[in-house]
C-alpha cells in the first residue's frame, strides 16, 4: 500500500486544481496574454507540483522506506537508494 494512501483525496484535490491551472495557462497563451503573466502563472504551477512532489516524498520515507528499513536492512538500503533516486530527479527538473 503506497505511503499516501491515507491523503490520496488531499492530493487528488490539490492535483485538480494544478490541472485547472494548467488549462488557465493555456487559456492564456491562446488569448495572447502579456509574457511575464503566463510565466508568472507557470511559476505557480511549478511550485503547486513541487508542494506535492514533497509531500509524496515525505509520505513515502514515513511510511514504504520506514517499513523497508525494519523489515531488513537489505530492504531499507534499496528504499533509501530509490529515495535519492527520486530526490536526484527532483532537484535537476
Amino acid at each position: 500500500m503506497p505511503g499516501y494512501t491515507g491523503t490520496k483525496e488531499q492530493y487528488l484535490a490539490r492535483l485538480s486544481r494544478i490541472e485547472g491551472q494548467v488549462r488557465g495557462i493555456s487559456r492564456m497563451v491562446e488569448e495572447d496574454t502579456y509574457c511575464i503573466d503566463v510565466l508568472t502563472q507557470i511559476a505557480a504551477a511549478t511550485k503547486a507540483l513541487e508542494a506535492v512532489s514533497l509531500g509524496l516524498l515525505e509520505d513515502h520515507m514515513s511510511h514504504c522506506v520506514l517499513h523497508a528499513a525494519q523489515s531488513s536492512e537489505e530492504e531499507g538500503t534499496a528504499k533509501i537508494r530509490e529515495a535519492s533516486d527520486a530526490i536526484a530527479r527532483l532537484v535537476r527538473s
